[in-house]
């Protein structure tokens, strides 16, 4: 294979990340997220079937939001008879849950790992903070309406709910996951400017490698 230098790379790659060092830069992409679209009737029912299945969760925990995700683990609950296993990074992850009060501070980290995440992919909004502020609703580091910021597939209501009621939400995110009814992914893609202005309204500090659209 022919090697190409790194100019020729930026150029195909539309790499800018003129904040980064030179060769730093090929690492981060500022490529907009694209549409994917579903196989034939009959393959994509198959691998959805197959999807539901096999959940692998990133838990995003920002407080008391996360505890009720622990028993799940354990002996009495054994969520991995449903085939759902954690994982400890966003490229290896399928399910994104969001525990526990949501902030200004936490919601770039959020976007980070949302975008790193290979597709398919599908959010949980779990407990009564994460989806709309709970208790610190009028707070004035609160997000308040996390799926102005990403998509989210299921809710998980509760302060804070029960392991039964993750389960059941977790049976819900797999019911609609067989039907083709989670297309949160491509909903990002086809409103991106719309959720990174919602994103960019209130994020003023990234400290992240930046974003470039």
């Amino acid at each position: 294979m022919e090697k190409k230098d790194l100019n020729e790379i930026e150029k195909e790659m539309k790499l800018a990340n003129e904040g980064l060092p030179e060769k730093e830069r090929i690492l981060f992409s500022d490529a907009r997220p694209s549409r994917v679209e579903p196989l034939n009737k009959y393959l994509e029912q198959f691998v959805n079937w197959a999807r539901a299945r096999s959940l692998w969760l990133l838990a995003f925990g920002t407080g008391c939001g996360a505890t009720e995700l622990r028993p799940l683990m354990t002996s009495r609950f054994d969520v991995s008879r449903f085939g759902i296993a954690g994982r400890p990074t966003p490229r290896q992850a399928s399910v994104f849950i969001i525990g526990g009060y949501a902030s200004i501070k936490t919601i770039k980290r959020i976007v980070r790992s949302y975008e790193q995440m290979q597709g398919p992919k599908y959010v949980i909004a779990l407990g009564s903070c994460t989806i709309n502020g709970g208790m610190y609703y009028d707070s004035y580091n609160t997000i308040n309406r996390i799926d102005y910021y990403i998509p989210v597939d299921t809710y998980i209501a509760g302060c804070m709910p029960r392991p039964e009621a993750l389960i059941a939400g977790f049976n819900r995110l797999k019911e609609k996951i067989q039907k083709g009814e989670c297309d949160g992914m491509n909903k990002y893609a086809d409103n991106f400017d719309w959720y990174k202005k919602n994103q960019k309204q209130i994020i003023k500090d990234w400290n992240m490698p930046d974003y470039n659209w």
